[in-house]
């Protein structure tokens, strides 16, 4: 009777009989060769599902479509058509190789026109060794320029598969519009006047306390930067610590990321330098003239989402690890290129934030995931409630998610001074991503319960807290125009020195 019980071979065994995916570094813009050259000696080996997009042509064309990636939605069809040709390269190179394979064969065994192994019917018997080796060296070179064409397509072929966003989850409403799924506590004001937008608006309450000085950080910096003063600067580290202390007690591992990565990492997470309108979205490193086309290209991170991601690349984590459940506190750099208004203005968009973010890596399953993502989404629910913010609850529509999100979740707070969406305002988000960054990552995981089967694992991400749109929200919330002060949220005064109040 044979045995039941599972055998194993090491990982390193079982890693050599994967077959080594091509390194990719890709951009959605265009960019110079020797990005591309520079990155390929630290970038992760990536692997996309090429397989399975070539037997789905029409979902990937239509969840391109549903997105809003509309350039993106030609590549399923461009790649079923750069591989058919790669096939037609391949047949010719493999005659091509038999061939020189046999006059090879002939020049080492050649000891006369005839001998035991004739080669009669493919006309080598009757050339001389002269004619053989001319015969190789044309075959070596037509061998070379048909490889040249099959890496320039497998090239492509990478590159068009890497562009393209995320599989969309069932859960994800198609179109624009999202849906409400529910309210944090009570709205405060159901019909806030013009005068409330005014006197509430926390530009016009920081600068009442001289809390928040925006002229000398234009005249330092330029628009889109701040000065975080006095008890606003100690609301930040109030806020940070607050958060960190929730998460802590449910088995967060605190971690406390770089502020600069890669480009090629950035990009694998789903960070693109230019988003589909070109335009800019990351901050680069400018390069010294001798490091261009020797190193990488250097980006500030947009969110600390994208060090943690990077954190596992080109690495094997184990099943009992699972899940690793991650949050960072981190500055954070967006270059926010767009119209601007009364709704953008303050702290609502800025270039450079302090933000605390939640990265997990889970089994490759939906159960697994969304485990997370629930865990999350209850975390920020526990805190923005604490703060006493009225917010709501969005699942969002397919046209919002970023390339690397399955399902996304936003909480957006009441804002009394915004004018548009009834006055609210994004401060968080959830997402899964599924195998998306991993596969761009090289992030593997061995499956010990399946016989050490290496397959990629899951990851999502969550806003834990962003400092600057709910500093915001506090002080508009919070003001009392007769008193001219604030209140601070109780569960704050034990991170702000006994401070329950900020007034002039």
């Amino acid at each position: 009777m044979a045995s039941s019980q599972q055998t194993f071979t090491c990982l390193q065994c079982r890693l050599k009989s994967v077959r080594p995916p091509r390194r990719l570094f890709f951009h959605t813009s265009s960019r110079l060769q020797a990005d591309l050259l520079q990155a390929l000696s630290v970038a992760p080996k990536i692997k996309i599902d090429i397989k399975h997009i070539r037997q789905n042509v029409l979902l990937y064309e239509e969840n391109c479509i549903t997105r809003n990636y509309k350039a993106q939605s030609k590549h399923p069809a461009r790649i079923n058509s750069l591989l058919e040709e790669w096939n037609v390269h391949n047949g010719s190179a493999r005659g091509l190789r038999t061939r020189n394979n046999l006059v090879k064969g002939r020049l080492a065994n050649q000891t006369s026109l005839h001998d035991e192994n004739s080669d009669e019917g493919n006309g080598l018997d009757a050339m001389s060794r002269e004619q053989l080796i001319g015969e190789g060296k044309v075959l070596k070179a037509k061998i070379s320029e048909i490889e040249k064409k099959e890496s320039a397509i497998m090239l492509e072929v990478e590159s068009l598969a890497a562009a393209l966003p995320n599989l969309t989850s069932d859960e994800t409403p198609h179109g624009d519009v999202p849906i409400v799924t529910e309210y944090i506590l009570d709205h405060p004001h159901q019909h806030a006047s013009e005068a409330d937008r005014v006197w509430r608006s926390h530009v016009h309450v920081g600068s009442e306390l001289g809390i928040l000085d925006f002229a000398g950080a234009a005249t330092t910096s330029g628009w889109g930067w701040y000065f975080l003063r006095k008890e606003a600067a100690e609301l930040e580290d109030a806020l940070v610590k607050y958060t960190l202390s929730v998460a802590k007690k449910l088995g967060w591992e605190r971690i406390s990321p770089p502020s600069m990565v890669y480009s090629h990492i950035a990009g694998a997470c789903g960070f693109q330098p230019r988003d589909q309108n070109g335009e800019s979205q990351i901050y680069n490193v400018q390069q010294s003239p001798d490091d261009v086309g020797r190193k990488p290209q250097l980006s500030l991170a947009g969110t600390a989402e994208i060090p943690l991601a990077g954190m596992k690349a080109n690495t094997i984590v184990e099943e009992a690890e699972l899940p690793i459940k991650c949050i960072g506190v981190s500055r954070c750099y967006r270059a926010e290129a767009g119209s601007r208004g009364v709704d953008t203005k303050g702290l609502y968009r800025v270039h450079e934030f302090t933000k605390v973010e939640m990265f997990a890596w889970t089994m490759p399953s939906i159960s697994a995931q969304y485990e997370i993502f629930d865990e999350i989404l209850s975390i920020q629910t526990t805190i923005l409630k604490s703060l006493g913010l009225h917010c709501r609850v969005l699942e969002m529509p397919s046209t919002d998610l970023g390339a690397s999100a399955s399902r996304k979740r936003d909480i957006e707070a009441f804002f009394p001074s915004r004018t548009k969406d009834d006055g609210y305002g994004e401060v968080t988000s959830v997402s899964t991503c599924t195998d998306y960054q991993t596969r761009r990552l090289a992030t593997r995981l061995d499956l010990r319960s399946q016989g050490g089967q290496i397959v990629f694992p899951y990851t999502v991400n969550g806003t834990a807290m962003a400092i600057p749109r709910v500093l915001a929200a506090i002080l508009e919330n919070g003001w009392d125009e007769a008193r001219k002060e604030v209140r601070i949220p109780e569960v704050l005064w034990p991170y702000m020195d006994g401070t329950k109040i900020i007034k002039r």
